[in-house]
């Protein structure tokens, strides 16, 4: 089988194997564009494409003794440096993903909660809030109960009461104060 021919490029890039700055300049302008457009094609990210074709540029110009033009040209072996910088790429991504998400999720989950203590904390407040309840008058404490408990509209509970709207509407109001008075809630 008759040797590959040698391309200007393939040419250019052995000559960089000495590590004369000079012959890089040809090569990169050259091969950079490939390095791109494969790193791009994989990423479908113009700036994570960039820095992979960064990467695979400067591993060129630091490997170049290892290229041989007898296995492949001077663009298949750029090429297949960007595909596999940026398959590595993707996986990393993925895995820091993957990382965050397992962080997040055992930080959620992870969260201590104390039934017991939850349960004697709404018991506690549910208490107070009974005994609040018992200081309001009786018509303040009926309007409050029927509104907020009977889950009823201004205008229903003046209904059920038989009182006006807006007898029903400062009653509600006062012992709603008096409730937030009584339970330490400060005005916001």
């Amino acid at each position: 089988m008759p040797p590959p021919t040698t391309t200007p490029v393939d040419a250019a890039l052995v000559a960089c194997a000495d590590g004369d700055p000079t012959t890089f300049g040809p090569v990169y302008d050259a091969l950079a564009p490939v390095a791109f457009g494969t790193s791009l094609g994989v990423l479908r990210d113009p700036d994570h494409a960039a820095e992979v074709t960064q990467e695979v540029m400067v591993e060129v110009w630091q490997t170049a003794a290892r290229f041989d033009p007898a296995r492949a040209s001077a663009r298949t072996w750029v090429a297949t440096l960007a595909r596999r910088r940026a398959v590595d790429r993707v996986r990393a991504e993925q895995s820091r993903r993957d990382r965050d998400q397992r962080d997040l999720d055992a930080s959620v989950a992870g969260a201590p909660r104390d039934v017991v203590v939850e349960d004697v904390e709404r018991r506690l407040e549910g208490a107070a809030v009974r005994r609040c309840l018992e200081s309001l008058t009786p018509t303040q404490r009926e309007a409050v109960v029927e509104a907020y408990y009977g889950g009823r509209t201004y205008r229903e509970v003046a209904e059920r009461l038989g009182a006006a709207l807006p007898t029903v509407k400062s009653r509600i109001r006062d012992g709603l104060g008096r409730l937030r008075d009584c339970l330490g809630v400060a005005r916001g």
